[in-house]
């Protein structure tokens, strides 16, 4: 690159600074054909450049050699007329052109514009009519130009910048004008980048004044050719021109449908409510009316007939309650042998309790064998990404052609901790004290392998590793840090990051390692800058790869240390090494294990409590405290937690043997899903049990507990089953940490269930016999005595008998006497529909509102070193992650497939892989892409250009130089077959140096798989980069649009094109996140539809129940919009587990519906008949268990992880778990009756009440249950 900066002293100068007063008359005639410099009369050192002679003389016609070697170089226009050149001059022109032809050559109008600018400035026969010496120096007896004025009109200047300001230069990715301009803004900071005196560049001062006092000066009238030129041989390619391009058809984003501000969706929900409310209202409005009317007409004919009701008329309800007319008569054959199999399995398991014990325990115990070959995966693109997706497929693809993407250290220092706001991160004493802690990594060891950042970066040129930081711009050397001057060098290094160009040889743009500060500000007052150590990656497994994270281990602990000293300094030090990740995720499983305990512990403490209270009230306890010690159910409860725990081994155990790998989130989330789900049927069981207790006292416990698993098992099995599904539907998302969590969570669920129909079973069995007994609760060996005179039997039975008739619940009597008949109220009910289907409506139009993704910044600790590395990475990173489109099984050899990846050439196609590319690089809302394309086949071909007489080299002459055809633009002359695969081979281990830019071994030595004996290229790619990306929908939006890219590219060209960025594998899971919720969700919603068809023997019901469970879930849905939960894998299992568990709130309530007890049946209130008193009854009947036994369960759980230190836990389980219980509970027992009683399906007759002593039984019952209220009996 020296070479180009040579250019302007070879050619005798292009640029200004304005306005100049002329020094000494060096120039002293300007005229037509007279010149004023000539010939070289040496340098200003030893080590200088050549420097032209001052000559004030007259043109001179060349001899045929410099003419030849004029129009070889400058073109045919210069085969004529006298010149103000030497033969040396036209050498060094020539040299210095060659660097800038392989940077610009790809745009005949640029190139064409640069040289005749050079040419015309070097050769012009009129020199003195535009340019002016101002100073000189004499040596040696000659007169040396140091300083001219250089007269370039504005058309032409502008011209020449508009020509080139949008040319590529492949290989770094960057603009050409970044290399040959400094960067340039505009045409006049082009030219004042070329003219100016500096090392390494111009030898003199060249200044481009746009206004000149001198007489008989002025610019000369050029003409620079346009980009798009007429000529079609001076027309540049689209990647090089956007005025050739052809326009790209416009992209609709997902979700544009709109009205007005609102998504579509949410205005059809909100518009459908608003119409079915203002229905209803006026339905209700004209009913009244209508009432009204009729009653006034019904009074008035009473009046005239005078009829009065007959004593006879009521004498059928002073017998009997109306609602038995109604009762069902019929029955349901599979509830009846549901019944009758679970009444036959609890007298097995009472019958046998030991048996049924020891079985269980042993049958777990051969399950949990499985714990041998028990692994816990920690890999994060293991543990979520999908090992059969696109993505993941395609990053395998990527890293056995390519290698690994490499390895990322990256720091940010921040200065925002005065309480003043964020202040100027650099300081003299800050750079120096930064480049000391560089300098400490670069010594670093690691303590494993003692590796160096030397023994592991990447070195893209052969001996320098890449580091990005700022301390590059001052050569990595704290001696090039003036105190008083180093702003003034940072400045320059920003405006013209090529001029201060690191080690490596590859420019540092200032948005790469520089943030906090604006576009057009100054770098100096950035409030942090960012360091990037890139290192190689290896194949994992590999000695390779545990030498890299050992340097990265040992990285970490000084970026540990250094943070302490920068808090010294008043500055921030955020870091994140390659390794962290992992480690951090691992550790954010960790950090909530004594949250979870409690939760585990208050449930259990609650179970416990609440099922002692069923059998004893606080009078009784007051009566005789010793009946607790009895009565207690301590040991029910301590059971129950271990039929958890042997469910989660079992299940844990199982699915090791099939080699599911578990992760640590499935420790923390089952048990407490399985306690929660457990709870409620040990709540379910114990409740029917004592009310069988009641109503068959004198049974032996074997039959009683038949007769109580017998009403409650077909509910348990119900719930079971859905709950069951509901989670294994989980194992359809391919991510494996979620899937495997849903396996192990089903297997634990349905096991769980298993156990309790079986082994608690006994358990409870045993524990009766102990109560009957008066033995203590977990001392069994210990009889109370006092107790059992509380318990003895009063009706002359064999032996002592427990049950007296205790007093009915509060909850009991409020559900009875209170909120059912209010509830099943006509206004309430009206009130209930509206109420809940404006919620629902609500949840609807909130579905568009739910963000995707799953933020790195939640699945870590809280206190993670990492939280505020992401932070700063989205505010201060200013650069986007790279991004390459890959081609698989591509035919370069032949012509026409080069046509479909290529741009800078003429017969290139059109909607080429690369014009494409170059064309959504200037749509970067919509592609999320922003820097040039890297083509090696564009750059291959310049390469391959003989005036790039550096680099194709064969016989000590350029490749191409004697061709036929030549090589040219149209790429006639380019090599086929097998001619292409071996200049290609060459082209890919070619030297990337000063001399040949364009040398591919730095660039692309491993971005092109050659097949030499097959002549094909199994993969290639071609590079660019993703714009900034700040959130994780800016990641999703990305990733959606190289798929779209890509896909477009593959069907307009027939290539198999995929894209792929490092991040790409953990986003894959967002391209069918939307359609997977729709399907598992349907299809979970399907089978609730089914299985209560089943199992209720009614489609109505089966209907009504689905109904609510979507309801319950859409509600939950649109509450993640409103808490700030987005839809990833996560969330879309716990949606699942959802259905599921809210399926057991319904299920419970909807049999009790559709199988009415016949003594709660008789106690139904007088006003209500056919389906408001199945409503009602089933309100009765199992609403306390519902409400103490599930809802207060989950409350009490899901409550604690309120205080959970782990936002994942906090955003994706509590507050998705909070709405689950909040919604279920409130869609069971208010939404549910009312649509029963509205909507439901005929009921069928309880099996239980069907026998000769029923009538008895049930009085009993009632007897003990309810006392007696007929005050309130008469209402109404």
């Amino acid at each position: 690159m020296a070479r180009l900066s040579h250019l302007v002293a070879a050619s005798g100068v292009l640029l200004s600074g304005l306005g100049r007063t002329i020094a000494k008359p060096f120039t002293p005639k300007h005229e037509a054909g007279r010149c004023a410099l000539r010939g070289h009369c040496g340098s200003k050192s030893f080590f200088g450049s050549q420097l032209p002679c001052v000559d004030n003389g007259l043109a001179e016609e060349p001899d045929d050699d410099l003419r030849k070697q004029l129009t070889d170089l400058c073109g045919p226009k210069w085969s004529s007329g006298p010149v103000c050149c030497l033969p040396e001059q036209i050498d060094t022109l020539k040299d210095s052109l060659s660097t800038a032809n392989q940077i610009i050559s790809s745009c005949p109008a640029c190139k064409d514009n640069f040289y005749n600018m050079f040419c015309t400035f070097t050769c012009s026969p009129d020199q003195s009519l535009f340019i002016n010496v101002t100073k000189t120096l004499e040596k040696n007896g000659k007169t040396l130009v140091t300083e001219l004025d250089q007269l370039i009109s504005k058309e032409y200047g502008t011209g020449f910048y508009d020509s080139c300001k949008d040319v590529k230069f492949g290989p770094t990715n960057s603009r050409a004008m970044d290399l040959i301009g400094g960067g340039a803004k505009n045409y006049t900071q082009m030219l004042t980048f070329l003219g100016k005196e500096r090392f390494g560049g111009s030898p003199f001062q060249i200044n481009f004044p746009t206004k000149y006092s001198e007489p008989g000066t002025g610019p000369l009238p050029m003409k620079a050719k346009k980009c798009n030129d007429e000529d079609p041989n001076f027309r540049c390619a689209c990647v090089d021109c956007p005025a050739v391009c052809p326009e790209l058809p416009a992209v609709e984003k997902a979700g544009s449908c709109r009205v007005g501000s609102l998504p579509c969706l949410s205005f059809a929900s909100i518009f459908t409510y608003s119409v079915l409310l203002l229905s209803f209202i006026v339905s209700i409005v004209g009913h009244v009316v209508w009432k009204r009317h009729t009653k006034r007409r019904s009074e008035r004919l009473r009046l005239l007939t005078d009829a009065a009701p007959s004593d006879d008329e009521d004498e059928g309800y002073l017998t009997q309650n109306g609602a038995m007319f109604d009762r069902p008569q019929k029955t349901y054959i599979i509830n009846t042998w549901c019944d009758a199999s679970f009444s036959r399995l609890g007298y097995a398991a009472a019958k046998f309790p030991a048996i049924t014990i020891m079985t269980s325990v042993i049958v777990v115990a051969i399950l949990s064998a499985g714990w041998f070959h028990f692994e816990i995966e920690q890999d994060p693109a293991r543990l979520w990404v999908s090992p059969t997706s696109a993505a993941a497929e395609e990053k395998a693809f990527f890293d056995s052609n390519f290698g690994p993407f490499y390895r990322a250290e990256k720091i940010f220092l921040v200065n925002d901790t005065n309480p003043e706001g964020p202040g100027p991160v650099l300081s003299y004493d800050n750079l120096i004290w930064w480049m000391d802690v560089e300098k400490q990594v670069r010594k670093l060891k690691g303590k494993s392998y003692g590796t160096t950042l030397d023994d592991v970066c990447f070195k893209p040129t052969g001996d320098a590793c890449v580091v990005q930081s700022v301390a590059a711009y001052f050569q990595d050397d704290p001696n090039m840090v003036n105190p008083k001057s180093w702003q003034t060098q940072l400045r320059k290094c920003a405006d013209s990051p090529v001029e201060c160009r690191p080690a490596y040889g590859q420019p540092l743009d200032p948005n790469m390692i520089l943030g906090g500060y604006p576009e057009s500000g100054d770098p100096v007052d950035a409030t942090a800058f960012t360091v990037t150590w890139v290192v190689n990656n290896f194949p994992e497994g590999t000695p390779e790869l545990s030498r890299a994270m050992d340097f990265e281990e040992a990285l970490k602990e000084l970026l540990l240390r250094v943070q302490n000293e920068t808090t010294h300094r008043g500055l921030r030090l955020s870091f994140s090494t390659e390794i962290s990740l992992e480690q951090e995720l691992n550790k954010s499983t960790n950090t909530d294990a004594k949250i979870i305990v409690i939760s585990y512990i208050i449930m259990f403490l609650y179970a416990s409590l609440a099922l002692g209270s069923t059998t004893l009230s606080v009078r009784e306890f007051l009566r005789n405290p010793a009946v607790s010690l009895v009565e207690s159910k301590f040991t029910l409860g301590v059971v129950g937690i271990l039929i958890v725990l042997m469910s989660i081994t079992a299940s844990l155990g199982l699915f090791s043997w099939a080699g599911l790998k578990a992760t640590l989130i499935i420790v923390d989330v089952i048990p407490f899903i399985v306690l929660a789900v457990g709870v409620d049927n040990i709540f379910l069981i114990v409740h029917e049990f004592e009310r069988v207790n009641i109503s068959f006292p004198d049974e032996v416990v074997e039959v009683r507990i038949s007769k109580a698993l017998g009403r409650m098992g077909p509910s348990i099995l119900f719930s079971a089953i859905t709950e069951t599904i509901s989670f294994a539907l989980g194992a359809f998302v391919g991510m494996p940490a979620v899937r495997n969590f849903a396996i192990y969570a089903a297997g634990a669920v349905f096991i769980n269930a298993i156990l309790q129909v079986t082994m608690f079973i006994s358990v409870l069995t045993l524990n009766q016999i102990r109560v009957e007994d008066a033995r203590a609760d977990c001392f069994p060996c210990v009889r109370i005595k006092a107790a059992r005179v509380h318990l003895d039997a009063s009706n002359g039975t064999q032996g002592a008998r427990f049950y007296e008739a205790p007093e009915e619940s509060l909850l009991q009597q409020f559900i009875r006497k209170s909120y059912a008949p209010r509830l099943l109220s006509k206004s309430v009910k009206a009130g209930v529909v509206v109420v809940f289907l404006g919620i629902f409506a609500a949840g609807v139009a909130l579905i568009p509102q739910v963000q995707l993704g799953l933020d790195q910044r939640v699945a870590i600790p809280d206190d993670s070193y990492l939280i505020p590395y992401f932070n700063d990475l989205y505010d201060y990173f200013d650069s986007g992650p790279p991004v390459y489109f890959v081609t698989r099984g591509f035919n370069g050899t032949e012509r026409k497939h080069q046509q479909q990846i290529c741009s800078r050439y003429t017969t290139c196609q059109q909607m080429s892989l690369t014009n494409v590319l170059e064309q959504e690089r200037k749509r970067p809302e919509v592609s999320y892409i922003s820097s040039p394309t890297a083509s090696w086949i564009d750059d291959f071909f310049q390469w391959l250009n003989p005036d790039n007489d550096k680099c194709c080299v064969e016989g000590r002459q350029a490749c191409f130089a004697k061709r036929d055809p030549s090589w040219n633009i149209t790429l006639a002359g380019m090599p086929e077959g097998d001619e292409f695969v071996h200049y290609l081979d060459k082209f890919l281990s070619s030297p990337t140096d000063e001399d040949c830019p364009l040398g591919g071994q730095a660039t692309y030595g491993t971005a092109v798989v050659v097949d030499s004996e097959k002549t094909t290229i199994p993969a290639s790619h071609f590079r660019t980069m993703h714009s900034p990306l700040r959130s994780q929908e800016d990641f999703i939006e990305a990733y959606a649009s190289a798929r779209r890219i890509a896909k477009e590219v593959s069907a307009n060209t027939g290539l198999q094109v995929f894209p792929y960025s490092v991040f790409y594998v953990f986003f894959d899971q967002y391209a069918t996140i939307v359609s997977l919720t729709g399907a598992l969700l349907g299809s979970a919603v399907g089978i609730i539809f089914v299985v209560s068809s089943v199992l209720l023997g009614s489609l109505l019901t089966a209907a009504v129940v689905t109904m609510t469970v979507v309801m319950v879930i859409v509600d939950i849905i649109g509450a993640m919009a409103v808490m700030g939960v987005s839809l990833n894998a996560v969330s879309l299992v716990n949606l699942i587990i959802c259905v599921g568990i809210a399926v057991e709130f319904c299920a419970h309530i909807a049999r009790a519906f559709m199988f009415p007890s016949r003594a709660f049946l008789e106690r139904v209130k007088n006003r209500f008949r056919g389906k408001d008193a199945r409503a009602w009854t089933a309100l009765a009947n199992v609403g306390g268990s519902v409400f103490s036994g599930i809802t207060v369960t989950k409350i009490l759980g899901v409550t604690v992880l309120a205080f959970t230190r782990s936002k994942i836990f906090e955003i994706y389980y509590f507050r998705v778990w909070l709405a689950l219980v909040i919604f279920a509970a409130s869609h069971a027992l208010i939404f549910l009756p009312v649509a029963l009683s509205l909507l439901g399906g005929e009921g069928y007759m309880d099996p239980d009440a069907d026998g000769g002593l029923e009538e008895d039984l049930a009085a009993r019952r009632y007897r003990a249950l309810m006392p007696d209220d007929s005050d309130t009996e008469d209402e109404a």
